[in-house]
């Protein structure tokens, strides 16, 4: 979604981050491959995450790869309408798709796509895991994850935002009220869908909902200014710019972890080879501290890995989210 990262990028259950020496490290296939530029198809809009860590990669990418690496953006359907132009593109390995959620929770949400995100793709690597944060009005919010329990409890049917229906907020706001209710049965929350990640955020400033999960960068500036209470983040670990703010996990819901996630895919049949070398111009950009820095700035974690690692990685999730997509009953028409 460019509803936010929030929908483009999502969850990734668990995901590890791949050492620096591990990413530089990557297997080389030797030229004369790729003889002409590579494009970089976004299926999100330009100026959102998913974008601009495309954008960020482009230029180490292309000294890897001694041929340009362009980005070209085509966003809509959530999502559906960049991968669609990469399925069906050549199995060259010259048109890539920069892509994330869609890979596991499209399939599950949408019906007649003109393409199988199964098999239609094949992996290159993952790029990197975004946490959220979960979030209440300081004003008169509670004050950890169990004073929000304990608030769904007396307000049965409380709202919480998202930034669209199968929105990364939306299922994994699902995810943990699951967890609560297998707790304590009957606690539930009405999710109310919003048009992006400010829209979203602002519902909880205004008190029209209860709580939300947010990125990092749409939410760390009133996180700070006092205007915002994270009670917990979605990651396995916590995160270094807030290390006060406790995981999902540490608050009282042990295996709890959910993050969004970037990564990016070829059309099924390009060669190994092909692949072999745009990952590795990939984990040369992860691997650059400069870009991990501006990285960290957009509350992303590099992660790398390789087609192996990601191909590994989709088969746990695609069942896990059509698994919670089913439960919940939740449709994309």
């Amino acid at each position: 979604m460019q509803r936010s990262i929030g929908r483009r990028g999502l969850w990734a259950m668990g995901a590890a981050t791949l050492p620096l020496s591990a990413m530089a490290q990557a297997p080389s296939v030797p030229a004369p491959w790729p003889s002409r530029p590579i494009r970089i198809i976004v299926a999100w809009p330009a100026g959102g995450s998913t974008d601009a860590v495309m954008r960020l990669l482009a230029a180490p990418m292309q000294a890897v790869l001694g041929q340009p690496v362009m980005i070209e953006n085509r966003a809509g359907a959530s999502g559906s309408i960049g991968a669609a132009a990469v399925a069906q593109a050549a199995a060259d390995g010259l048109t890539v798709l920069g892509d994330a959620s869609s890979q596991v929770v499209n399939p599950a949400l949408m019906q007649g796509l003109p393409f199988d995100y199964v098999g239609g793709f094949a992996p290159v690597t993952q790029l990197c895991i975004a946490p959220a944060m979960l979030l209440v009005r300081a004003e008169d919010g509670p004050a950890d994850l169990a004073g929000l329990v304990e608030r769904l409890r007396r307000q049965p049917g409380a709202p919480y935002s998202s930034s669209g229906i199968g929105a990364a907020a939306h299922l994994t706001s699902a995810a943990l009220l699951r967890q609560i209710n297998a707790r304590e049965p009957g606690i539930a929350a009405t999710h109310v869908p919003y048009r992006g990640s400010p829209m979203q955020v602002q519902a909880v400033l205004s008190g029209e909902v209860v709580f939300t999960f947010s990125t990092v960068p749409a939410a760390a500036g009133l996180v700070r200014d006092g205007r915002l209470r994270a009670l917990a983040v979605s990651s396995a670990q916590r995160l270094p710019g807030f290390p006060t703010v406790p995981t999902v996990a540490e608050s009282g819901f042990p295996g709890f972890a959910m993050t969004e996630w970037l990564a990016l895919f070829v059309p099924a049949g390009t060669p190994a080879s092909a692949i072999a070398r745009l990952a590795e111009a990939a984990h040369a950009g992860l691997a650059d501290p400069e870009i991990r820095r501006r990285l960290a700035l957009l509350g992303m974690e590099p992660v790398g890995g390789g087609p192996a690692a990601l191909a590994a990685f989709l088969a746990e999730q695609r069942p896990r989210m059509a698994a919670l997509i089913a439960a919940e009953g939740i449709r994309l028409d």
